[in-house]
């Protein structure tokens, strides 16, 4: 369980214990999740990482490394504990990434349909499509250090290398997709990045761009790819890509977003490392739930 989020097996046990007692509760004050604001759902899909596989450990990883935090916000004088998040717990993975997509998928769209907000663990990137397509955003921001505009990688139009094209072909309420601390990709990947509907900011222009002027009055979603920052900071990521993000810039750009965004996910974490990419995974989702539950009240 995330630190600081209520197990969503206690959340339906004590709905259901309600329920049979004829509590005056179950009108309407306890949900099928108990009002939850935001949903934790691992996703541990490892099966077309390029170079070091290992996301598979990556929600339990930022589950781990979160323990450490403490439970209150100073800058928003927020207790994590009490905004309303609840761990879904993992949805277990196959090797079938298209079905399990679809899995995933409804799995999310039953949070969105719950009024509350996914936050996503996983996994490999892959999995941003299934977050993408439940919450069918206008804009989708990425911090990332590829482009992952490929047509296919290796033949497989479902790569991770894939992603960020696939939501641009199946999100049907798409307009624009933002893509933060990008520093590497093919020749036509480029070529993509280059029409109207993408925006890319190298990882050196990111500190001066104000993504928060392109997301008035639009609906975002923001998928956190660990390897966005420089591998010092997070080396336990499969595709490690020197002179990238600094930690901080990642926080300003989550916390920028999290007022627009209806869902939410950090992936590519493996278990190549001492926890640094898992810590400041953690670090990033506490960042959005707490910014996102200040600018809600």
């Amino acid at each position: 369980m995330f630190p600081g989020a209520t197990d969503e097996r206690e959340v339906l046990d004590a709905s259901t214990d309600a329920g049979r007692a004829g509590d005056d509760a179950t009108d309407g004050e306890i949900s099928d999740r108990g009002g939850a604001d935001f949903v934790v759902v691992g996703a541990p899909l490892d099966v077309s990482t390029t170079f070091q596989p290992g996301t598979r450990f990556g929600p339990r990883r930022i589950r781990t490394f979160a323990e450490t935090f403490d439970d209150y916000d100073r800058r928003t004088d927020q207790y994590f504990s009490e905004l309303g998040v609840v761990d879904y717990g993992d949805v277990y993975a196959w090797d079938d990434a298209e079905a399990y997509l679809e899995y995933l998928e409804g799995t999310l769209r039953d949070v969105v349909w719950d009024d509350a907000v996914p936050v996503t663990l996983g996994g490999e990137h892959t999995i941003s499509l299934a977050g993408a397509r439940a919450v069918d955003p206008e804009v989708f921001v990425c911090l990332d250090a590829h482009l992952d505009l490929r047509e296919a990688y290796d033949g497989n139009r479902l790569s991770h290398a894939c992603v960020t094209r696939r939501i641009l072909e199946d999100v049907d309420s798409l307009e624009e997709v933002i893509v933060l601390g990008a520093r590497t990709g093919s020749e036509e990947e480029w070529d993509r990045a280059s029409e109207d509907d993408v925006t890319v900011l190298a990882p050196e222009d990111v500190a001066d761009f104000s993504v928060g002027d392109r997301l008035d009055g639009r609906e975002a979603y923001l998928s956190v790819d660990i390897d966005g920052a420089d591998p010092a900071s997070a080396p336990g990521t499969g595709t490690m890509e020197p002179f990238g993000l600094e930690p901080r810039e990642m926080r300003d750009v989550v916390r920028e977003v999290a007022p627009f965004a209806d869902g939410f996910d950090v992936v590519e974490v493996n278990d190549r490392d001492d926890g640094q990419a898992a810590s400041l995974a953690g670090k990033l989702l506490r960042e959005f739930v707490y910014t996102a539950a200040h600018e809600s009240t």
